[in-house]
């Protein structure tokens, strides 16, 4: 894992494409996978590139970086666990995002029930189980398109929201 010590989004010379990504901003999931029986190490990312889609199943769709380690498992096991983040897990996004370190690794961080689809974050309200349809390459990303299996929305809370590089606080909504 890189700890980077600088947001992308942050740099003015950085790819215009970045940029706008960027000022789009949107709601933080987190996206965990292995352990238990599923024969794979347990990966985890923080991921805002999400779109779900309606439909009978639903969908979801991520943009992850193809040499995460997250993507690798998902592809060994096909199944994930997509949270939907809160305004107090910000800390927890920065750990799986490669922000900040975890001494001891990610999942220590945090209290995970291991599950049939992967790691569920315990204190999630709101979280869908996924199974993998399809990787694409998309640009320097991988196109995860996975089909909700499983779904629970609970309270909503404060959501984490993520916009130019930084996590935007309850007051500036």
């Amino acid at each position: 894992m890189t700890i980077h010590t600088e947001h992308p989004f942050l740099d003015p010379d950085a790819d215009p494409v970045r940029r706008l990504r960027g000022r789009l901003g949107g709601a933080v999931t987190l996206w965990t996978s292995g352990g238990g029986d599923l024969g794979a190490e347990r990966a985890g990312l923080t991921v805002s590139s999400v779109m779900v889609s309606g439909g009978e199943p639903g969908r979801v769709l991520a943009l992850v970086d193809p040499d995460c380690s997250l993507r690798d498992v998902l592809e060994e096991t096909g199944r994930a666990v997509v949270h939907l983040l809160r305004w107090h897990d910000r800390e927890l996004a920065e750990v799986f995002a490669g922000q900040m370190p975890a001494p001891g690794g990610q999942f220590t961080t945090a209290e995970w029930e291991q599950t049939a689809f992967g790691p569920r974050l315990a204190s999630a309200t709101t979280w869908a189980d996924v199974e993998v349809e399809s990787f694409e390459s998309v640009g320097w990303s991988d196109l995860v398109v996975a089909r909700i299996v499983g779904l629970e929305v609970g309270e909503d809370g404060v959501p984490l929201e993520h916009r130019r590089g930084r996590y935007l606080r309850p007051s500036d909504r």
